[in-house]
């Protein structure tokens, strides 16, 4: 845990940092369709691309109450910006840390911490999301090495990564997810493709791409864990990654309020401002509260991830409420500035459009809901619920 002093100067650097540099490059993100370079590599000179890795692998080590702190303040700009570094700090780490060995740390955690190597994390497929036990890519062993068939569909950071966790099925004869194993496979093996970039409605500098496995060849050792602990590798920085994506949608939400606000105090009709008609006044109202109801959401998730406490059921709660919140502000947003809003001359219509897609992955907001009532069914009601 980071001491105070040192928090403070991080996020003031920080601060500085959304506002100087990253902010203003919004329309160029937009238009050239990619995060400038300068600015990944000044994000991973300031340790971003390892905020979540411990530092004795080059990361900072920060807690998750710490680094949803850096999240409230990175993403008040273009959610873009974090996807880049978005996987290094979750699924594409937390797997080789957790149950990789210990040349696996050795060979990529540092790369990863500094941004040097980017990853990839290979869950969903052409057929499925959500749905693990229909993972139909195999995994075939074949003497010290495993043959590797499937494809993976919207992989984010595909088309740069250097490395990619792959979730494959290795008990052909299973039909749920205790057959499926995890693997490490690097850019450059035979056998290993990337599709064409995809063309989406938002998140403009976030590129994803099918991966396409094709006999791909890899030594047994690239294995992460044993096998049939595909599922739980998976699922290793789920908590954590919704978390972090709860607390992108508050920094956005933050971000989309400030813009509206101050379109209202300059705006005039009917001779005054528009933030002193009482319509508008609740639209801004609305918005600060769900916001600021996420927020504090999302810290308390936090702080029980650090406290080592079961947060199944927290993460889901915000991942479920702070994505949906912050499509509510952003739609209230647009109203707010009205037909301005709908032109590329401000950035909420760009705003608009790269916030849609946080109710979708790492688990939409109905598998959210479904986690969140089973958790409630098993827990059953507390006696003063019973009361």
């Amino acid at each position: 845990m980071l001491d105070q002093d040192t928090r403070r100067q991080i996020l003031d650097e920080l601060s500085r940092f959304v506002a100087e540099e990253l902010i203003p490059a919004e329309p160029t993100v937009a238009e050239e369709g990619a995060v400038p370079r300068h600015l990944i590599d000044a994000m991973a000179r300031l340790g971003l691309f390892g905020m979540a890795l411990p530092e004795e692998w080059g990361g900072l080590g920060l807690t998750m109450e710490e680094e949803v702190e850096l999240l409230f303040v990175l993403c008040r700009a273009s959610l873009s910006f974090r996807s880049v570094l978005g996987i290094n700090n979750g699924v594409g780490s937390f797997g080789i840390l957790k149950f990789g060995s210990e040349e696996h740390r050795r060979r990529h955690l540092p790369a990863l911490a500094s941004g040097e190597r980017i990853a990839a994390f290979c869950l969903t497929e052409p057929d499925f999301g959500s749905d693990a036990a229909s993972i139909r890519t195999r995994a075939r062993r074949d003497g010290d090495s495993y043959v590797l068939d499937g494809t993976k569909r919207y992989i984010t950071n595909a088309p740069h990564a250097g490395v990619f966790t792959v979730i494959a099925r290795t008990d052909p004869a299973s039909t749920d997810h205790r057959g499926l194993s995890a693997f490490l496979v690097e850019r450059g093996t035979p056998g290993l493709s990337v599709g064409p970039t995809d063309r989406k409605l938002g998140l403009a500098g976030s590129h994803t791409a099918d991966v396409i496995l094709d006999g791909c060849r890899i030594p047994a050792d690239a294995r992460l864990g044993e096998e049939g602990e595909g599922f739980r590798i998976a699922m290793s920085a789920l908590e954590r990654g919704r978390i972090g994506i709860a607390a992108s949608a508050v920094g956005m939400a933050q971000r989309l309020i400030d813009e509206a606000l101050a379109y209202a105090t300059q705006r005039r009709t009917f001779g005054k401002p528009i933030a002193e008609h009482q319509l508008v006044q609740a639209m801004l109202a609305d918005s600060e509260a769900e916001a600021f109801a996420a927020r504090s959401m999302v810290i308390e998730a936090a702080r029980r991830l650090d406290a080592g406490l079961p947060c199944g059921k927290e993460a889901s709660c915000c991942k479920l409420f702070a994505t949906e919140m912050v499509g509510h502000v952003a739609d209230r947003a647009l109203q707010v500035f009205g037909g301005a809003g709908y032109m590329r001359d401000y950035p909420i219509e760009q705003l608009y459009r790269d916030v849609r897609v946080l109710r979708i992955y790492e688990g939409t907001s109905q598998i959210q809901q479904l986690i969140i009532a089973k958790h409630m069914i098993r827990d059953g009601a507390s006696p003063l619920r019973r009361q």
